[in-house]
């Protein structure tokens, strides 16, 4: 390589980074003031109510990342939205606090059934509950998704085809991460891209993943997270507590709560916590509104439209339990495709133990990660791939790591005293969409009567292969730092598919536009609709798909859904 080319290389890199960190933030603050505005609990006690006889425009099922980016958007357009949520309305001061075992009320502790040959548990790791969702207690990572995951079928062979590119999201990807806002080193891999924050400093694990990564060549980066660097409108700066799966109390990681309920509730949108839907009501061919529960009372809000964003497991249990004339068999599920198709990444976390103190809980847990391993290697025995970033579990689920290698009693406690000195690394492995990993309904009933979810799940010869590759690259990154010890935990992360997009009825539950083929004025705009997962975090892809369905439908684009009158983009 010429010097001329390695000048550009570098070069490159960092005037986009320094054009993004420099960039005024007056678009940002015109779509999306949410930053700007009081705290969200200060706007609550202002908020728009409507009525459930009130004809809305859009009612929203479920406040989570889809959800509250779509209810946003629709709300900054001048729609009226009403969005139901079966949690609460978090305060983070007073509901939030920094200790493991005094934040499972963040999780959808609700009753479901899990099965197959490698059943997933829920709950802490891939659901949450209350205005925000699972974003709430999520650890803040936020990629892309590469070009290649939109057509792995294509270019791999296995998988599915998306019924969108990777540039039909880029607009998108790219207006979120300056809202969220998205700090990190420039972006090497799939469409190579800068972040509007720098990254934030490592601490003691994410060291170790850097030197490690360098002794043997491989590439690693610092971010990106959702974390502010630096003040943020009137959001703090990151204090590096270490509680990000606990919810931030400082505000400083974005959620939905505090990104994008803010400028909704401002605009006039009603976020109904405690709000527990039931069924989609129908007249006929379209959606008229959404039956809920409240209050230990059942009612009905009317709407012009309906979007569910239960996630992967709920939403199909609500079109399920929606069954009815013309939809025997569930809502929109005329061709067996609802609850089908349900993913889970493998999530293996491997842990070194070194001679120096670590304290791997002092930064937020996703600190330094590669994606070196992200794409189909011909040479290798599987396609797709996985990526590597710092993780970093704290005490009590640092205990259940060290009690699944088989040490308990006086060892369980030795090995607890010695918590500091370990760095831990977690993959994420691109588990491929199979038809009889789904959710189905149990015969168990919920507190309101209603089946609950069942979810079926099995792994295939590509996801064992990937589980394993992942582990070995984690084991020789931690031993090229210098650890003397290793131990790996199987585990899973992440939830997505369920009512994938699709081209056809026969390929989908939803259309290009996240809207059902069955039902026009129903959409689906959450993790569920997506048919591929590639080996990034899903939250967000979901806010990207969630905004551009928003988009679409606010500038008319969308057939037999009438455009409303725009009062902001």
């Amino acid at each position: 390589m010429s010097g001329t080319d390695r000048r550009a290389r570098w070069w490159r890199p960092a005037t986009g980074t320094l054009r993004e960190t420099l960039r005024p933030q007056g678009s940002v603050r015109a779509r999306n003031a949410s930053a700007w505005l009081p705290h969200v609990t200060r706007l609550r006690s202002s908020m728009r109510r409507f009525e459930d006889f009130d004809e809305v425009d859009m009612v929203v099922i479920g406040c989570g990342a889809g959800g509250a980016t779509f209810t946003q958007r629709l709300a900054h357009a001048g729609w009226r939205v009403v969005c139901l949520e079966a949690g609460p309305f978090w305060d983070p001061e007073h509901d939030w606090v920094s200790d493991e075992a005094g934040s499972r009320h963040l999780y959808w502790n609700e009753p479901r059934v899990i099965g197959g040959s490698h059943p997933v548990p829920l709950g802490a790791n891939n659901s949450g509950r209350g205005v925000g969702g699972s974003m709430v207690h999520f650890a803040g990572y936020t990629p892309r998704f590469h070009p290649s995951d939109f057509r792995t079928r294509a270019e791999d062979g296995v998988g599915a085809d998306w019924p969108i590119r990777y540039e039909d999201l880029r607009p998108y990807y790219e207006r979120l991460e300056r809202e969220l806002p998205v700090a990190g080193q420039y972006w090497p891999w799939g469409d190579p891209h800068p972040h509007p924050h720098a990254p934030h400093p490592v601490g003691g694990n994410g060291e170790v993943m850097l030197e490690g990564c360098a002794r043997l060549g491989i590439r690693a980066r610092v971010g990106p997270v959702a974390i502010a660097n630096g003040r943020f409108g009137n959001r703090p700066h990151c204090v590096y507590r270490g509680f990000c799966l606990q919810g931030c109390k400082v505000d400083a990681k974005a959620s939905p709560l505090i990104t994008h309920v803010p400028d909704a509730i401002a605009h006039g949108a009603e976020i109904r916590d405690g709000a527990m839907a039931t069924r989609v009501v129908l007249d006929g061919r379209r959606a008229t509104g959404v039956a809920y529960v409240r209050g230990g009372r059942e009612r009905v809000q009317r709407a012009k439209a309906v979007a569910v964003a239960g996630y992967s497991i709920e939403t199909p249990r609500l079109l399920l339990n929606s069954a009815g004339p013309g939809h025997p068999n569930g809502l929109a599920n005329g061709h067996d495709l609802v609850g089908r198709y349900v993913m889970v990444q493998g999530a293996p976390q491997t842990a070194g133990r070194f001679p120096d103190e670590i304290r791997m809980y002092k930064a937020p847990p996703p600190e330094v990660s590669s994606e070196d391993f992200y794409e189909t290697d011909p040479a290798k025995p599987y396609r797709r791939g996985f990526s590597v970033q710092t993780v970093s579990p704290l005490p009590i689920t640092w205990a259940e790591h060290v009690a699944a290698q088989g040490h308990w009693g006086a060892d369980l406690r030795s090995r607890m005293r010695d918590y500091v000195h370990w760095a831990t690394l977690g993959a994420l492995c691109e588990f491929l969409p199979q038809p009889g990993n789904r959710v189905t309904l149990a015969d168990e009933t919920d507190r309101l009567g209603l089946p609950v979810a069942r979810f079926d799940h099995n792994r295939c010869a590509n996801d064992d292969l990937l589980m394993d590759a992942a582990r070995l690259v984690m084991e020789d990154i931690l031993r090229a730092a210098g650890a003397s010890e290793l131990m790996t935990i199987e585990r899973y992360a992440h939830l997505v598919g369920g009512c994938r997009m699709g081209r056809t009825p026969e390929e989908g539950v939803v259309d290009s536009d996240l809207r059902t083929f069955a039902v026009p004025n129903l959409f689906i705009t959450d993790g569920s609709v997506l048919p591929t997962q590639g080996s990034a975090n899903p939250a967000l892809t979901i806010m990207a798909l969630a905004d551009r369905a928003a988009d679409r439908l606010v500038h008319g684009r969308v057939p037999e859904v009438p455009a409303r009158k725009a009062a902001g983009t």
